[in-house]
């Protein structure tokens, strides 16, 4: 049983952390494809961070209700989720959209 937890464990930490912490090293690419700036980073900084403030407020609540493997279950999910979606946006959607968005930018020049 304990080997069961610690390996609970182990998947939330890798699945609740690895977005945040991955923001920061990933901008210095993502800044520039994006046309963004690096003070742009300090606004999506304060958006994680009200994030993760609201749900330290809701989490005793959640757990109280649901139990902590529903949430963890369920955070992971909603990360896979969000991964994928951009997955599919960045291979399947975008591509068929580009010559469209293209031609519309043109028509307005």
């Amino acid at each position: 049983m304990a080997t069961v937890l610690l390996v609970v464990i182990y998947i939330a930490f890798i699945g609740l952390g690895i977005p945040d912490s991955l923001f920061g090293t990933a901008w210095p690419a993502m800044g520039p494809a994006l046309g963004a700036q690096v003070a742009d980073a300090s606004f999506v900084t304060v958006l994680i961070s009200a994030g993760t403030v609201t749900s330290s407020l809701m989490s005793a609540r959640l757990i109280a209700r649901f139990g902590p493997g529903i949430i963890t279950a369920a955070s992971t999910l909603a990360t896979a989720l969000a991964l994928l979606g951009l997955w599919l946006f960045l291979t399947v959607l975008l591509p068929w959209l580009l010559p469209f968005l293209l031609a519309l930018l043109l028509a307005w020049a």
